[in-house]
């Protein structure tokens, strides 16, 4: 039924709006295929494009939380970052289309994007290929071992799994306290922590 599709596409873009690390929004779409014995590609289609706005909306609303939590000089620096991938687009690209296809939560990146007001169109459109690309590979994954569900609930906290989150809480600590602009400009390491209001 279409309103079965219709929970998958609202799911995804549920779990992909929220601006801190929770689980991938593949999850949703799996736990749905299998509950419903959804048609696979049908939920590809509807989990993606779920995904995509809800972390397009994610970039949209990310520059007001930046400005009411952070200091004005990390949302500077931030924004310097944006700039320079702004300055090589399809690198840019090819770094957003690489980071999409691995298993790691694309958290980081999108409120990276936001806080540094780096238009949708320079992320959007790699991560769109790259999320189908990963999505499908998974959900097909997923349908497979759902005939071993206890094996999954087995995996859950496997050390993959936690290597991840604890990668994606790296990657957040580096995007709000290195200061990317003495990075980038003087090669120089600098670690600033008091970025709050």
């Amino acid at each position: 039924m279409w309103w079965q599709y219709l929970l998958v596409f609202v799911g995804a873009l549920l779990f992909d709006i929220v601006p801190f690390p929770f689980l991938p929004a593949f999850t949703i779409m799996i736990l749905l295929q299998i509950s419903f014995h959804l048609n696979i590609w049908l939920v590809i289609i509807a989990g993606v494009l779920g995904s995509v706005i809800g972390r397009y909306i994610l970039i949209l609303y990310t520059p007001s939380i930046s400005n009411k939590y952070f200091k004005k000089s990390k949302n500077d620096d931030v924004q310097f970052l944006g700039t320079k991938m702004k300055e090589n687009k399809w690198k840019g690209q090819i770094i957003v289309l690489a980071y999409s296809l691995l298993p790691l939560p694309t958290t980081p990146l999108f409120l990276a994007a936001g806080m540094s007001k780096l238009n949708a169109k320079y992320i959007i459109p790699a991560f769109f290929i790259g999320k189908f690309t990963s999505d499908t590979f998974v959900v097909y994954a997923g349908k497979y071992a759902s005939e071993n569900a206890h094996n999954i609930m087995q995996d859950a906290l496997s050390w993959k799994s936690v290597a991840s989150l604890l990668f994606c809480l790296f990657l957040l600590f580096c995007i709000f306290f290195i200061d990317w602009r003495s990075l980038i400009q003087k090669k120089k390491l600098v670690w600033k922590f008091k970025i709050l209001k």
